[in-house]
């Protein structure tokens, strides 16, 4: 038996990345899950956003990859995985997220805090 992805139309893959932006106040479009990243900036993203929120959601966009690039790129105008968006708003990939740890921004930016 051979593995078959989910087959997702283009309509039911946008869908789910307009719910998942407007529905969450954190959430990381990710090739993976949060418990088995199946790539190394995926899991970079993951730890970083751990250490200042417990509950995000996250977006496996395997499954079906092209449709949730074109997608994606729509809301975000970026090109890699993984995405993270905080309260609608796209905020980067895994450099950009390391990028704001070390200035120390990144927990104000997924918190909300000031």
């Amino acid at each position: 038996m051979t593995f078959q992805p989910e087959s997702l139309d283009p309509e039911e893959v946008q869908t789910r990345v307009d719910e998942a932006v407007a529905d969450n106040r954190v959430v990381l479009f990710m090739k993976g899950n949060r418990l088995m990243p199946q790539c190394g900036y995926s899991a970079k993203a993951v730890d970083l956003i751990s250490q200042y929120v417990d509950e995000f959601e996250t977006v496996d966009v395997l499954p079906a990859l092209p449709h949730y690039r074109e997608a994606l790129k729509e809301k975000s105008d970026w090109e890699t995985i993984p995405q993270t968006f905080v309260d609608g708003e796209f905020v980067g990939g895994s450099d950009i997220l390391e990028e704001l740890d070390e200035r120390g921004e990144l927990e104000a930016t997924l918190t909300g805090a000031n």
